[in-house]
């Protein structure tokens, strides 16, 4: 399945924030993580983070779109959307 994530950087700690809509109606995850956008450490913690929210391996995460920009689109294989929704 795939996850739109809207990413904040720099936070003072790693946190789900809720779910948030965009201007166009679609829903997105509100994530923030302590690393800085620089060289995608940011990235880099993003799945980390949610690979451990979730309960599943990293290499099951995979960022599909988004690398430089704070919405992101991230592949999660094997998870459904109501898995997904039970774990977060």
């Amino acid at each position: 399945m795939r996850l739109a994530v809207r990413l904040t950087p720099k936070a003072a700690t790693d946190a789900i924030d809720g779910w948030g809509v965009d201007g166009q109606g679609r829903r997105f995850l509100k994530v923030r993580v302590r690393a800085a956008p620089i060289e995608g450490r940011a990235n880099t913690a993003l799945i980390a983070f949610l690979a451990k929210a979730l309960g599943v391996a990293k290499s099951r995460l995979s960022l599909v779109a988004g690398d430089t920009s704070r919405l992101k689109q991230i592949e999660i294989d094997g998870l459904t959307e109501a898995d997904l929704l039970e774990r977060l």
